[in-house]
């Protein structure tokens, strides 16, 4: 006799992590940020209902959004995009699942990184970061290149991690904007 499952779910869909390690796709949760291995590391997990400001504050969220245009499915810049400049990055150290015909998760996409949440943090912030110091350098104005180069020079990647992530109280799944 059959097992019963939920139809879509997919069974026995298995993703090789970047430690040679795998998971079932279903074991993630929504409001998972991080997956203990059996490997013995924790691995990030993000997931494209995510919101792009698990990594930044709203309002550089909606910067983002307003000044960023793309050419995809997502409509706006999100997480999606974030994650896409990170596993361009790092390649091997990120790996990606396509759940988008896959009713029983509740995602279309699912990244796992070899890295814990804390770095994948960081990492985000400093490629927009670097994002940012691109555009601005096509500028124009030589006083805001000037301006945004200075006020970089001064910004702390962990430091800000640090602080944004205690704000946003990321030890809980049910962590609110602030």
């Amino acid at each position: 006799m059959a097992a019963p499952r939920v139809p879509g779910s997919g069974g026995g869909d298995e993703l090789e992590l970047p430690c040679g390690e795998t998971v079932d796709p279903h074991e993630i949760d929504l409001g998972m940020r991080e997956y203990a291995c059996s490997c013995g590391d924790v691995h990030a997990v993000v997931t494209d209902v995510h919101p792009p400001s698990r990594f930044f504050p709203e309002s550089l969220v909606a910067i983002l959004q307003e000044t960023i245009d793309t050419d995809d499915e997502f409509g706006e810049f999100g997480t999606p995009h974030l994650m896409g400049v990170v596993l361009e990055e790092f390649p091997d150290q990120v790996v990606v699942y396509d759940a988008s015909g896959d009713g029983a998760v509740g995602y279309a996409m699912l990244w796992v990184t070899d890295f814990d949440s804390r770095r994948l943090h960081e990492i985000v912030v400093e490629l927009v970061v670097e994002l940012m110091e691109h555009a601005i350098s096509h500028a124009e104005d030589d006083t805001a290149v000037t301006e945004f180069e200075s006020q970089m020079l001064e910004f702390d990647v962990g430091e800000f991690v640090e602080q944004y992530r205690r704000q946003r109280e990321f030890e809980s799944e049910h962590d609110q904007a602030i």
